[in-house]
């Protein structure tokens, strides 16, 4: 039998991340030849791949990651069955690995393939599976590209979020990685309300509408305050026409107030601005560009990306949660 040695066994640890035990016991099997003992491993990744296929992966670490001139960014999700893997050292240096791997490539099935220290990223994805114990794949992956590119990792690393600029200027690096947090806080879905399907709004303004009337229900039986019933949901629906209805109904309520006319102009943009703010709900929800800054809830997203150029906007952002 073959004289195994600890700097061989340390080697081969080094190389596949496997445990002592494990890498001497595949060294003894192999007679010492590395490659071999090499090859065992991963078959024993496979074995414990196999087995474990069915299992449920939904914990694991979301990473983030920019190339050296910030203009394209990933993220990728490393995915694994318990959260104790998903906070261990080792395992969130192996996504962040992935990450830089992943960024030179435009898709998932282009990543998987890629090479990764002499294997595939699947091969590793078996590999490490065999080593950890459980089940490992690769969730999410999402890639933008821009004039600048930043991102922000939630702590955890169960939520992360990229954003691209329009352009690259002073205090890009800031603005980016504000939106890409405030994406990760407050999870928006869409850059702006101006895209949203017609017929979505439509549909999430009736279910929405019915829920609060139910509620209202209740609430009237147990002598309590009664929700808003908004008539709209979004400034998608706001059109110039209803904004202009609506400042004249403001403009009857003032008068039937027996408010100045002289003092309408200071009263009716904070009224204004209530019932925009009071009809547009979902985009404060699911549009990143309409939400209120979580730094300075003065300013809409937009407006705070503007505080560094009028010509600078948002082009594109990808937002991952493992929560």
């Amino acid at each position: 039998m073959a004289k195994i040695t600890a700097a061989e066994v340390n080697k081969l640890r080094q190389s596949t991340g496997a445990g002592m035990m494990d890498c001497k016991n595949a060294l003894v099997e192999a007679e010492g030849d590395f490659d071999k003992a090499v090859d065992i491993l991963r078959k024993k990744g496979q074995k414990v791949a196999a087995k474990r296929a069915d299992r449920d992966s939904s914990e694991g670490a979301a990473i983030a990651y920019v190339n050296d001139d910030n203009t394209q960014g990933v993220i990728i999700s490393l995915n694994c069955e318990t959260d104790f893997v998903a906070k261990n050292d080792n395992f969130v240096a192996l996504a962040t690995d992935f990450a830089k791997t992943a960024v030179n490539y435009n898709s998932k099935e282009e990543f998987l393939n890629a090479d990764f220290g002499g294997i595939t990223v699947a091969e590793k994805l078996i590999e490490q599976t065999g080593v950890i114990g459980e089940k490992l794949e690769i969730g999410a992956f999402e890639k933008v590209s821009g004039p600048y590119v930043g991102f922000y990792i939630h702590a955890g690393n169960k939520i992360a979020a990229i954003t691209a600029l329009s352009a690259n200027v002073d205090g890009a690096d800031v603005v980016a990685k504000d939106i890409s947090m405030q994406a990760a806080a407050m999870g928006a879905s869409i850059l702006s309300y101006k895209d949203f399907d017609p017929a979505y709004v439509a549909s999430e303004t009736e279910a929405r509408i019915a829920v609060i009337e139910k509620d209202n229900i209740e609430l009237a039986r147990l002598g309590k305050t009664l929700k808003n019933v908004p008539t709209y949901i979004s400034r998608a629906q706001l059109t110039d026409e209803i904004i202009a209805e609506t400042e004249e109904r403001l403009k009857e309520e003032l008068k039937a107030e027996g408010k100045p006319e002289a003092i309408w102009d200071r009263i009716l943009p904070g009224k204004l601005e209530r019932f925009i703010s009071d009809n547009t709900t979902l985009d404060q929800e699911q549009c990143l560009l309409d939400q209120n800054f979580i730094k300075d809830e003065k300013k809409t997203v937009a407006e705070y990306v503007k505080t560094i150029g009028n010509d600078v906007s948002v082009i594109d952002f990808k937002r991952v949660s493992l929560v």
